[in-house]
């Protein structure tokens, strides 16, 4: 926690605090299409092969970028029990790998094995977006009712800002890995879920004609390192939150399905789902403590009444005034308006600073009638916000 701490007051030394005022945000309208450069290319994932072969391929092409991503985690934490961190997370942490429900652990220890990383290290790169994960969600429909997907994800947030770039040291490493990963099973694919590679949960995702799914962070205080705390004592009853999504990816064959399952099974770490369907009004809000769903905000029930935002903050509360990239999104939402829906004016809202911010690795957006995905790596050029 002092590391955090020490983080948050170098951060606030370096940025000049009248920028954290939020003024008035001046919407993107024109940043669709971006560079073809930044495009995210795919990846297919076999499901008919056996767990620990599926991420072989990929897991191999990628070993120079998975090596330095976990280096730069090294980085900034060698000062932690005097350089020695990850002597103890390479010696006790690859026996939850065991305890991980199928296929998730057997997943895990093929990318180990494939890319020689120590597999405790493997574990500790899934294990991390089950409390660091910042993002920005909308879901909104057309006037006749299609629905449309998109999110920002943001993640790194205190763990390394570089004083001469001004950037966070996490996503620099973390967006060469963004793939979309195609999940196929006899040839045909049965989900998509766009992520990390070495990742093997889903914290956004679509399954054409039924739903799409993304997943934010939830800040609470018994966030996601009591929940793997006590999965480490040997309560195993809660799901792992990505698992969960992909799990939902995996087997749910309706929106309703879905949103069941999302609402009702426990959960190591409170997080928000937000999920889209087929159907007009198929939107919604799931917040999640770690046994149950609060005040699920379905789209009608919004002002706008034709999309739904979510940050990492309540929607019945005012967001941390710091940190609000809720108010700038919603506006940029209204000013778009519901006849220009689509991935041009979803992708212009959420280039919209602070929605993009220093944090963002990438942008996803997703059509659930088509299955239809496009994601792009993102750089916020000043001037930009922290996050």
């Amino acid at each position: 926690m002092s590391f955090l701490i020490l983080n948050f007051v170098l951060l606030f030394s370096l940025v000049d605090l009248h920028t954290l005022s939020r003024e008035e945000p001046k919407c993107n309208t024109n940043a669709y299409p971006p560079e073809l450069k930044d495009k995210v290319s795919d990846a297919y994932i076999n499901l008919d092969l056996k767990p620990e072969d599926r991420w072989k391929e990929i897991s191999m092409n990628m070993k120079v970028e998975l090596l330095e991503l976990l280096q730069e985690i090294k980085n900034f934490t060698n000062f932690i029990l005097n350089g020695k961190l990850f002597d103890y997370i390479d010696k006790y942490l690859p026996f939850i790998a065991d305890t991980l429900p199928d296929p998730y652990g057997n997943e895990i220890k093929g990318i180990a094995k494939v890319t020689g990383i120590p597999l405790g290290e493997v574990v500790l790169y899934n294990i991390f977006y089950e409390v660091f994960t910042v993002c920005t969600s909308i879901v909104a429909q057309t006037p006749g009712g299609k629905i449309f997907h998109a999110r920002n994800l943001d993640f790194g947030l205190f763990l390394g800002w570089d004083v001469t770039n001004n950037t966070w040291s996490l996503p620099e490493v973390l967006r060469p890995l963004v793939r979309n990963f195609y999940f196929q099973r006899s040839g045909k694919t049965a989900y998509v879920a766009t992520g990390f590679t070495g990742f093997v949960g889903a914290v956004n995702g679509v399954k054409q004609g039924v739903f799409s799914l993304t997943m934010n962070e939830r800040f609470k205080i018994n966030g996601g390192f009591v929940g793997i705390l006590e999965w480490i004592l040997g309560n195993r009853e809660a799901k792992w939150t990505t698992f969960l999504a992909r799990d939902v990816l995996e087997s749910s064959s309706s929106f309703e399905m879905a949103y069941n399952a999302l609402s009702n099974k426990k959960i190591l770490a409170p997080c928000y789902y937000i999920l889209g369907g087929n159907s007009t009004g198929q939107g919604v809000v799931i917040t999640r403590d770690r046994t149950r769903s609060i005040h699920p905000m379905r789209m009608k029930q919004t002002e706008a009444g034709w999309y739904v935002l979510q940050t990492n903050y309540d929607h019945w509360e005012a967001p941390l005034i710091i940190d609000d990239r809720r108010t700038p999104g919603k506006k940029c939402m209204n000013d778009m308006t519901q006849k220009n829906v689509g991935f041009k004016g979803l992708y212009n809202v959420m280039s919209t600073v602070p929605v993009l911010n220093e944090l963002t690795s990438y942008t996803v957006l997703m059509q659930v009638n088509t299955g239809k995905v496009e994601s792009y790596r993102r750089y916020c050029s000043d001037p930009c916000f922290p996050w």
